[in-house]
């Protein structure tokens, strides 16, 4: 009785477990997601997402964030940690979203397609030298930390799966 008891709940956590893989251009062609079905997919970041922004620049409104002195400077740091949820926001182009991950739309970061790392959707930046990318969240300039070029996003698939088998196309009636 105890071995039944200790399958059936492994066998709930199994099944409660999240299947994230990354989301990648051919899934999208692969399932045939037009850009509003896309806009409806939960999201989840690869890697934490560090954004810094020196605090003496623009204007001195926080909103999100914190802010820390390094070497005498004030800091404003943003912290997107690995596993967060987001949402496509806008799809500006083909290959590439815009994905918030707070609750305004206005704070939003781009990924994009990177034939290099598999066509996975990864972080973009207008710039990147030796590593850190330039950046603009909510209208400001950010800097990423170097960890944060591995970022790309993630999909549930077993979510994704059972929305593929839920759906289904009626034929029509005739009359008799």
């Amino acid at each position: 009785m105890k071995r039944i008891i200790l399958f059936g709940t492994i066998a709930v956590l199994f099944a409660s477990c999240k299947n994230l893989v990354p989301y990648t251009n051919s899934m999208k062609q692969q399932y045939g997601w037009s850009n509003e079905e896309v806009k409806k997919i939960q999201f989840y970041v690869s890697h934490d997402i560090v954004l810094q922004r020196d605090h003496t620049q623009g204007s001195t409104e926080i909103v999100h964030g914190k802010i820390k002195t390094v070497k005498g400077k004030k800091i404003e740091e943003i912290i997107i940690p690995r596993g967060t949820k987001g949402v496509v926001t806008q799809i500006p182009r083909e290959n590439k979203l815009l994905v918030s991950f707070e609750m305004s739309d206005d704070y939003y970061l781009s990924f994009g397609v990177n034939p290099n790392m598999g066509d996975k959707y990864v972080l973009l930046a207008s710039e990147w030298n030796n590593g850190v990318g330039k950046v603009t969240y909510s209208g400001r300039e950010y800097w990423t930390d170097p960890d944060s070029k591995y970022a790309y996003l993630l999909v549930d698939l077993r979510k994704i799966q059972k929305l593929e088998l839920k759906q289904r196309v009626a034929k029509g009636r005739k009359v008799n």
